[in-house]
């Protein structure tokens, strides 16, 4: 009878497995399901003379049949093979441009078919070009805006299977540069069974502690495969259709023209290929080339980036970031390791910045050398640029002033502070563009700069636009969004930055693009979006400052279902968020929004769940704060708990949550951070954890923001994977996961090894492996699907669960 008993409890088990593969894809309700197909905000781009806009329309999703084309996983590259090009992109389905002062409004019609991207201006800003992708390859359009006439700049193909600019306009706009194909798809290596061999990799006893990267390179096929399909020839197009060679073909990753027009900076990547890192760290050849493809100068012939030492702060030796400076007609810049490109070596300066002029026949001559890792210049004139310098340790970010005609001349602090410090932040310089064309910051009287940024403060961000006078020091704001609006400059229009476009928005009213006139107090509104969920019209948001029990301030914000009143009583609640790692238990306590911005609803975070009842609580404060000389991962665990628990405590006091109903949900480290909770506390009915890792020992050589290797710090390591603590999930957990997801650390194998580890121990979980996603989600298919798993998965074991 025993035995009876067994084989009929095990048939609905294995009915109930068949039913759930042959499930396909679902869909939710449909106020939440209109949120996939809602419309998005355009991509926008400006004019050099700032005189038209271009609004890019975009597709509210990919379908499944465009992620699963033709791809190849090569060096942490996902390459189609067909166009030479990189797989899944997504695209735009039509222009429109716009004249500043509104007196023209195009749409451009007859649009050849295919995926528009790369929308850009050309420097006379009389015509537009942008790149078509179809099921033959990537080709280069024009657009000219006076007699608007849409023509194919060439029939050839380009090549774009390596990231980087597609094309570049000529500084007189007369063409373009670009990369062309040097071969046809079926040219490709054929993989035969006479040329396996086995793949044998040794050890040269140099440490090479690289973290861990997805898609590499694993045998002599491959190596061929991804030549063929990176390789490819630099060329000048003029607008009549005209290709003009130059150089040699080869794997080109870079290629930028000198201010002046006269040179050609071009890297390529060269052999022997690495096994163990990503195609960035491959051999680099960067040279400089005359227009018509000559090498004039071998710059730098950099060996594999295997043995960049370990720490995030950690460089090649060599030069990088090679780059022209903006502001004169044809120098090079760049930076180079003085500490072997090991942060953690105790000396006076960790880097140099070198300057070569043309024509490149001298000995580079040294420009700067910094205390800490060198971060980029900005520039402006030969009086005035910002050179900026930070550090990992204690996430410290420094800039300075200085004079690139004589930068051994004093240095004028700018800013410092830790780069997660947001009340700090001074914002970004505006720009302009100079006598060559390049984006430059915008200097008045020698000294004066102008400034625009968030504005973050205790009450929320208050987005500002400031004249700073570096002689002085001096402040004076010039303008700052007022309540009940949220408003940011996007653009400064006019010389006297007097006239600014903007973005405007309230809680109630979408984003939408405004001409601000400072000297007029006029405003006029430029765009007219429609509203992207109407279905959620009534939403109330409340920003809520609490604090955990050892004090540190944390802030997070709460979206009540419209029509919601407190006599109603306490609701489920869906609590979503992220940890992220600090040094500073003041700046852990920032407040990160405005209680006046749009409340935005997606469906990709938690607020599609309003719909169902549910309140949410988004981005609650997860600090993980390590002071002096702590690491922020020393005490991951009770930091993370005590984080919820002071979430929950405040949302159970204000009478909004009920605490038998509650959710945690997160994506990527948040899943990390919910299978975490789900072990070490009993405040949630259930999670949802999506792309996920759980077991660190499978990144041995540092994540996230862990520099430490798994045989430094073990106890941290194992302490913090929730896989070696499976045992102690007796919530249920609903796990999601691309199948093709590259993310460093987040392979699909963490989520179905847990998965497995719950079913082994009893626990009650289901994996949803989502087919030809990545690390985000794309298809209409799986998107639906997702908020279908979701709505069941809440509904079931949350606002229903006894």
């Amino acid at each position: 009878m025993k035995r009876l008993l067994c084989i009929l409890l095990a048939i609905p088990l294995s009915l109930q497995a068949t039913t759930e593969q042959d499930e396909g894809y679902r869909s939710p309700p449909q106020i939440i399901a209109d949120l996939v197909d809602a419309p998005r905000a355009p991509g926008v781009t400006v004019s050099d003379d700032k005189k038209w806009l271009a609004f890019m329309e975009r597709p509210s999703t990919q379908t499944l049949a465009e992620l699963a084309q033709p791809e190849e996983k090569l060096a942490g590259l996902k390459i189609n093979p067909t166009i030479f090009a990189p797989s899944r992109a997504q695209g735009y389905k039509g222009i429109r441009i716009k004249s500043v002062d509104g007196s023209v409004d195009t749409t451009l019609n007859n649009l050849p078919q295919g995926k528009i991207m790369d929308v850009s201006f050309a420097p006379d800003s009389q015509k537009l070009a942008f790149v078509l992708e179809n099921e033959q390859g990537l080709t280069l359009w024009v657009y000219h805006l006076a007699n608007k006439r849409l023509h194919k700049a060439s029939d050839r193909f380009i090549s774009a299977s390596l990231r980087g600019e597609k094309y570049l306009w000529l500084d007189d706009s007369s063409g373009l540069y670009t990369r062309l194909t040097v071969a046809s798809a079926d040219a490709r290596p054929k993989q035969t069974l006479a040329a396996t061999k086995p793949v044998i990799q040794t050890t040269d006893g140099k440490k090479a502690a690289v973290r861990t990267y997805s898609d590499l390179l694993k045998s002599p096929y491959d190596e061929a495969l991804f030549e063929f399909l990176t390789r490819s020839q630099l060329a000048r197009i003029d607008l009549s259709g005209k290709v003009t060679l130059l150089g040699e073909a080869g794997m080109i990753s870079e290629y930028a023209p000198s201010p002046d027009g006269q040179y050609l900076l071009v890297s390529q990547l060269q052999k022997p290929f690495s096994y163990m890192v990503p195609y960035s760290r491959f051999p680099e050849l960067i040279e400089v080339w005359n227009t018509s493809g000559k090498v004039v100068k071998t710059l730098a012939k950099l060996p594999s980036g295997e043995t960049i030492p370990k720490g995030f702060d950690s460089v090649r030796e060599g030069p990088r970031d090679v780059h022209w400076r903006a502001d004169v007609a044809a120098t090079l810049v760049w930076a180079e390791a003085l500490d072997g490109g090991d942060m953690s070596k105790e000396i006076a300066h960790h880097d140099a910045v070198y300057s070569l002029a043309a024509p490149f026949s001298a000995e580079p001559s040294e420009m700067l050398r910094l205390e800490r890792r060198y971060s980029g210049i900005q520039w402006g004139n030969q009086s005035l640029a910002v050179v900026s310098e930070w550090r990992f340790s204690d996430r410290m970010l420094r800039s300075w002033k200085f004079q690139p005609a004589d930068p051994k001349a004093q240095w004028v602090l700018f800013q410092e502070r830790s780069y997660n410090d947001r009340y700090k932040d001074p914002g970004s310089f505006v720009r302009q563009r100079n006598q060559y064309g390049q984006s430059v910051i915008k200097i008045d009287n020698a000294s004066q700069v102008y400034l625009s940024g968030r504005g973050a403060s205790p009450q929320g961000n208050v987005p500002f636009l400031e004249r700073y006078d570096f002689s002085n020091a001096n402040k004076e704001r010039l303008w700052q969004s007022e309540a009940p609006y949220y408003e940011q400059v996007m653009l400064v229009l006019d010389d006297k930055v007097s006239k600014l476009l903007t973005m405007r928005e309230s809680q109630t009213e979408q984003p939408n693009f405004f001409v601000r006139d400072l000297s007029s107090g006029k405003l006029d509104k430029f765009s007219d979006f429609p509203h992207p969920s109407p279905g959620f019209v009534g939403i109330s948001k409340e920003r809520i400052q609490y604090q955990r029990a050892d004090g540190v301030a944390l802030n997070g914000t709460l979206y009540l279902p419209p029509g919601y009143d407190k006599s109603q009583g306490p609701l489920p609640v869906l609590m979503w968020a992220y940890p992220r790692e600090f040094k500073d238990k003041d700046v852990a306590s920032q407040v990160k929004d405005s209680p006046y911005e749009f409340v935005r609803v997606s469906y990709w975070g938690p607020m599609p769940h309003l719909a169902q009842g549910f309140a949410v609580f988004d981005d609650p404060t997860m600090a993980i704060v390590g002071d002096g000389d702590a690491e922020p991962n020393d005490s991951f665990r009770t930091q993370l708990v005590q984080s919820a628990e002071a979430a929950v405590k405040t949302l159970v006091d204000k009478g909004i949550a009920d605490p038998n109903r509650i959710a945690i949900g997160g994506h990527s480290y948040g899943a990390f951070m919910v299978a975490n909770l789900l072990a070490h506390s009993d405040l949630f009915k259930a999670g949802i954890a999506r792309s996920g890792a759980y077991n660190r020992s499978l990144t041995p050589f540092g994540f996230q923001g862990e520099e430490r290797s798994f045989w430094e710090a073990q106890d941290v390591y194992s302490t913090m994977s929730p896989f070696f603590h499976a045992e102690k999930i007796n919530e249920p957990m609903l796990m999601l996961h691309g199948e093709d997801d590259p993310n460093s650390g987040t392979y699909p194998m963490q989520s179905e090894r847990m998965f497995a580890a719950l079913k082994g121990l009893g626990g009650k979980a289901r994996l949803v492996m989502l087919p030809h996603e990545q690390h985000g989600y794309r298809a209409r298919e799986s998107l639906l699907h997702m908020l279908w798993e979701q709505h069941q998965w809440l509904e079931t074991h949350v606002k229903t669960a006894k």
